[in-house]
């Protein structure tokens, strides 16, 4: 009786310490994925024209060229909208960054306008 109570709580033990180190491993990862861009913060419906509702796009010069970034917010709904609705405003977006329908995205966007 002793060896299985002495087995059952070293497993635990070993199960507890690599489930720990794995959840802080995935959490590590997130943050180095997370990327800082500076650009003209666009609305997606009046500005460019692209979507049926308000939304917004980060434009960012990289190599020369334009490459908008979509951000998942709730569009007309962010209190920053107001002002990049029918003007490009400067800002710096903070986010991680996936490819989504072969665009650039940015999940859960940090805006800054400056």
């Amino acid at each position: 009786m002793l060896r299985a109570a002495l087995a059952l709580t070293l497993s635990a033990a070993v199960v507890v310490g690599f489930g720990g180190n794995g959840i802080h491993y995935t959490k590590a990862d997130d943050k180095k994925d997370v990327k800082k861009l500076e650009g003209k913060l666009t609305c997606t419906k009046c500005a460019l024209s692209e979507t049926d509702k308000c939304g917004h796009a980060l434009i960012v010069k990289e190599g020369g060229k334009d490459v908008k970034y979509y951000l998942d917010d709730k569009g007309g709904a962010e209190k920053y909208h107001g002002k990049c609705c029918k003007a490009d405003v400067d800002a710096t977006v903070t986010g991680k960054v996936v490819e989504k329908d072969k665009k650039k995205h940015i999940e859960a966007p940090k805006v800054e306008l400056k």
